[in-house]
């Protein structure tokens, strides 16, 4: 690393070359730019030297109003990651305070009412940092019009289950961040010393931990999230890092249970041995608010152990384009996809119109065996107005997916995605194959109702710029109904 070097959403570039705005770079890749993360990082105080030298260049070369770096969202989260910095490294030089209370004043006149959602959110938590780290009446303003907004956002955006209601899982960690710092802030005030402006704003240890729950709910053993919706790694910190922020705060987890439907999200997960399955049974995401949907409705992921097996194909791409829909197709993701269309109809980078609606939502858990089903009318808009249902019995040993149409239908396909790491292979008669882990232990599958099985090469994208190959076992339809089941043994869970 070195200075004036960046990489984000895993490509680099340099400020000689690339400077702060510009062409150069795509739009996101620019927004991470002007966040100052880094300011805040890991060891960032061995290049406290290089961070002066960024914000005093930042600074020069972003005059007011001009440029990305200007847009409400960076702006809030930079002005957050400043007023940490300053105080961590007692940075109060005046070029640096005019310049924040600048770009502070500069938000609190647009914020993005228009947007919602974390847009809006984070524009609040920007107003209510800066409200604290200044002082006098303008700072108390920005205190009351930041609590006003929480006020309302909080109960609209964290549902009763504790997710974010966008329904993805990295959304939802980055929300998480969001209250913890909240509540942190929060208590370095003596309540003696509490602002009236936060009156009736909830930032209190129950909400925190049902968000801390859901967050484990809808991660993988090995700490990864699920990739539902639009989902990557290295975008929020990680699991690891967000269980240590949350017990500095003095918040105590809760243990996820052996079966567990978040109702009000609309996700199922189900645990049995050393099985997990991340079952999505929920809408695309608010309806006024889809930007951050994929086409994904019943499809599911499944672990192993530590060992991800089948997945959805994530997101690497905001841009719009071919690749951007592609990533947000129904194909793209292990579920059903009927004579080629989507479930909804996703459509530019954020965009949805049709969409699928879940329905008749089942989760029965027994003593060795647990079972969800589900169904949706994504594709009720079709000409044979079909409707899909998918139902999942786990087993100590095994998982049985049993997917069925109603309607009319030229062509169903049943899609599985399988982690890079995982062989697929088809036995002769095309009905079952076997599936080699990363560590030489078999799953073996058998397939009723199909008439073709085949091994498509597709790519899995766990984070933002990241391409791997990997396999995907699609099963064309000869009847109504296609099962689709994974049998191991305790040795291969393990």
């Amino acid at each position: 690393m070195e200075a004036g070097r960046f990489v984000f959403l895993n490509h680099a570039g340099t400020l000689n070359r690339d400077g702060w705005d510009g062409p150069g770079q795509e739009k996101l890749w620019r927004y991470n730019q002007h966040y100052f993360d880094d300011l805040n990082a890991m060891e960032a105080a061995s290049r406290l030297d290089w961070h002066r030298e960024l914000v005093t260049h930042w600074i020069e070369q972003n005059p007011p109003a001009l440029g990305t770096g200007w847009e409400p969202y960076p702006t809030s989260l930079r002005i957050v990651n400043w007023i940490k910095w300053s105080l961590h490294n007692e940075v109060s030089d005046r070029v640096f305070l005019e310049s924040l209370a600048t770009q502070v004043r500069w938000l609190a006149r647009r914020l993005e009412t228009h947007l919602l959602g974390n847009h809006l959110f984070v524009n609040a938590k920007a107003l209510v940092f800066a409200g604290a780290y200044f002082s006098g009446d303008e700072a108390a303003s920005w205190r009351r019009v930041g609590f006003d907004v929480l006020r309302r956002e909080i109960p609209e955006q964290i549902l009763q289950d504790g997710g974010q209601f966008e329904r993805s899982p990295m959304y939802h960690a980055l929300a998480f961040e969001d209250m913890l710092d909240l509540y942190n802030l929060r208590q370095c005030f003596d309540p003696e010393e509490a602002w009236p402006e936060s009156a009736g704003c909830d930032l209190g240890q129950q909400t925190l931990t049902h968000m801390w729950a859901w967050l484990h709910t809808m991660s993988h053993p090995n700490g990864e999230l699920a990739l539902f919706n639009d989902t990557a790694e290295d975008i929020a910190p990680a699991v690891k890092e967000l269980d240590a922020y949350a017990q500095r705060l003095g918040l105590a987890p809760t243990p996820v249970p052996r079966a567990t439907h978040l109702k009000a999200s609309g996700y199922i997960r189900l645990q049995e041995g050393a099985a997990t399955v991340l079952f999505d049974v929920a809408p695309v995401g608010p309806d006024y608010l889809p930007a951050h949907a994929h086409a994904d409705t019943l499809s599911l992921e499944l672990s192993l152990g530590l060992t991800r097996v089948i997945v959805n194909s994530g997101t690497s791409v905001y841009a719009e384009g071919p690749e951007r829909s592609r990533q947000r197709s129904t194909a793209a993701h292990s579920t059903v996809v009927i004579d080629g269309q989507d479930s909804s109809e996703v459509w530019g980078s954020f965009r949805v119109a049709r969409r699928a609606y879940p329905q008749g939502v089942r989760l029965k858990l027994e003593r060795e065996e647990q079972y969800a089903s589900a169904r949706h009318d994504g594709y009720s808009r079709l000409s044979g107005q079909c409707v899909h249902a998918r139902s999942l019995t786990l087993q100590r040993n095994g998982l049985l997916i049993e997917d069925a149409i109603e309607g009319n239908f030229e062509r169903a396909q049943s899609r599985f995605h399988f982690h890079p790491g995982v062989a697929v292979e088809i036995d002769a008669d095309g009905q079952r194959g076997t599936c080699r882990l990363p560590d030489g232990s078999v799953v073996t599958w058998h397939a009723e109702g199909n008439r073709k099985a085949q091994v498509e090469a597709s790519t899995w994208h766990p984070a933002f710029g990241i391409t791997i190959p990997n396999s995907c076992l699609a099963l064309d339809w000869g009847t109504r109904r296609c099962a689709f089941q994974l049998h191991w043994n305790d040795a291969t869970a393990e």
